[in-house]
């Protein structure tokens, strides 16, 4: 008997029956190929990435909220206490205003003539289609917003967005609707929402045209970059897993595995990187590019723990494929979590990696490595260079 037995199980799928959950379907039929990869992405994301009281972060790029998948999966995600902070393209953002405002986008077709489109006052998004109008109002709303006081000052994406987001709640609550808008959503369960580029957006734009006028607000990407790092650093030493779920790459993808090197070789706190990876895109590794870059690679930098390597998954599919089915399986097979309310504890959780990194932080190079460099047994307390450890 081949010796394969006792290493793997049997490729053996039953057949499909009619009226299938999705998650019996993914157990039973996704056996290969990337079908093979979405199954373990649905089983990671369940029983390990969920498990406990593990923080996970989500980061977006594509045109996603504007097919809808704010409304049919993120928001979901959010309200199970499955996701718990987010990185997001500021266009994905500014969509999701769209569905908080009662405005209407059309499934259309990505064959259209967009010269007739042009003249016609129409949008398209592939086959996402909707009214000019839709831009121009989305845009005075946000122009008429933050003209409010409390915007008035410099502050981080995720404070922007929050403040953002309880204006689109109360014009959900007039419109009668809920839960159409991640933004929404975000403030209701105090999910922090962040963006890597605040200036690469309409919403940016707007904000932009509105400091012409003397608007007071300014975007303070520092704060950000350390907010972000705050958030892992308190899961990690509080001895929780901090998990990434990548939908696309981009930008926000570096944005979130960048806090893994800001705690480490930057502020010098010793740390092993993230728990458990899991990536959709249609990125490939070969070009060099970040969004296709594998966990493997990521380990090198020490974004990744290399421990838990195993326990990473990618999964080269669209990710309005793959986000709807891993969102049916988790909420099938998982039991909603208590929210964290990470954006409740942002002062905390800055103020404390602020003091770690006066603790350990320098100007002068960092002599030392915080993962791969330990001993196998016993801490002599000395990196690979022979110099003592700062952290």
């Amino acid at each position: 008997m081949s010796s394969l037995n006792k290493k793997f199980p049997r490729l053996l799928p039953t057949p499909i029956k009619k009226n299938m959950r999705v998650a019996d379907l993914v157990d039973t039929a996704f056996k290969a190929y990337n079908g093979g990869r979405l199954a373990e992405a649905c089983r990671l994301f369940s029983e390990k990435m969920i498990a406990g009281d593990g923080v996970v972060g989500m980061s977006l790029t594509g045109a996603l909220t504007p097919a809808g998948l704010g409304i049919s999966a993120i928001i979901p995600l959010m309200k199970a206490g499955f996701v718990d902070w987010i990185i997001s393209t500021g266009a994905n953002l500014y969509h999701d205003l769209h569905y908080g405002l009662g405005m209407q986008l059309y499934a259309g077709s990505p064959f259209l003539d967009d010269v007739a489109l042009r003249r016609d006052g129409i949008i398209r998004i592939y086959d996402v289609l909707f009214d000019y109008d839709v831009l121009l109002d989305t845009d005075a709303f946000v122009r008429q917003v933050i003209q409010g006081p409390e915007f008035q000052h410099t502050m981080a994406t995720d404070e922007f967005h929050y403040l953002l987001g309880r204006y689109v709640y109360e014009r959900e609550r007039l419109l009668g609707v809920k839960e159409t808008s991640v933004l929404s959503a975000a403030y209701q369960f105090g999910v922090p929402i962040f963006t890597s580029s605040p200036g690469d957006s309409s919403i940016g734009m707007n904000v932009a045209a509105m400091a012409l006028r003397d608007s007071k607000l300014l975007i303070d990407v520092n704060r950000d970059v350390n907010q972000t790092a705050a958030i892992v650093y308190a899961a990690k030493s509080g001895g929780a897993t901090s998990s990434v779920f990548i939908l696309g790459g981009g930008s926000p993808k570096n944005f979130m595995l960048q806090t893994e090197p800001q705690i480490q070789e930057v502020m010098g706190i010793e740390e092993r990187g993230h728990d458990y990876f899991l990536q959709c895109t249609d990125a490939r590794p070969d070009t060099g590019g970040l969004s296709g870059a594998t966990p493997g690679e990521a380990v090198s930098w020490g974004k990744i723990d290399p421990d838990n390597l195993p326990d990473c998954v990618v999964c080269y599919a669209d990710s309005t494929i793959t986000l709807p089915i891993i969102t049916a399986y988790a909420l099938s097979k998982a039991a909603p979590r208590k929210l964290k309310r990470l954006y409740d504890q942002r002062d905390k959780q800055y103020e404390a990696l602020r003091t770690q990194y006066f603790k350990h932080g320098q100007v002068e190079k960092i002599g030392h490595r915080t993962d791969l460099a330990k001993p196998k047994s016993g801490r002599s307390g000395r990196s690979v260079t022979g110099k003592k450890r700062s952290a």
